[in-house]
């Protein structure tokens, strides 16, 4: 059993903690070795992406979840994924003007301890922007339960993305996100 030992948030340099970030995410998500290699090199894009930040969740100088997001633009190729879907419920407005929480993720065994929360939070609060927005897998997971928690809607449900089997949920909030009032989100 991994003793758990204090866990601080901190700004990280996306393209440097890339390859950390990404065995994070292949744990928490399930990725293969082959999709960790495709998506590190998108994250080294989006490293490159003006307004982007990004925060580290770190355990004893190990990264054991990290968070990062940007402005949204419409050309970015996630929005032009989503907008037939945001447009066609009335939403299309939420694509400009926005911070797009593109990656959340927390090592399974730092999971339940406010950690996710606390990523977004930091996030969202450093952006400068009103509203936020995110994808998740089209299903009541937990971090269906913690986005709505923290005021995150629906805009849209079963989005597909190209290369994907599950479909996806497209959320958005207004910012400052609620309060959540409970015990693991005033955990460290």
């Amino acid at each position: 059993m991994e003793q758990l030992t204090e866990v601080t948030i901190e700004a990280i340099d996306l393209a440097a903690w890339a390859p950390y970030a990404l065995e994070v995410q292949a744990l928490a998500f399930g990725l293969t070795p082959e999709e960790v290699a495709v998506r590190l090199h998108i994250v080294g894009r989006h490293a490159q992406q003006p307004g982007v930040l990004a925060l580290g969740a770190m355990s004893g100088g190990r990264l054991v979840g990290f968070g990062y997001g940007m402005p949204n633009s419409r050309e970015h190729w996630w929005s032009t994924v989503i907008q037939p879907y945001l447009e066609a419920g009335g939403h299309g407005d939420w694509l400009d003007g926005v911070f797009a929480v593109t990656e959340l993720h927390v090592l399974p065994g730092y999971q339940g301890r406010g950690l996710g929360s606390s990523l977004i939070r930091g996030l969202c609060e450093r952006s400068g922007k009103d509203r936020s927005i995110l994808s998740a897998i089209d299903a009541e997971t937990p971090a269906r339960r913690l986005y709505r928690s923290l005021g995150y809607r629906d805009l849209a449900r079963a989005v597909r993305f190209p290369n994907t089997v599950r479909p996806y949920a497209v959320m958005g909030a207004r910012l400052p996100l609620a309060a959540v009032h409970s015990q693991a989100a005033n955990s460290r």
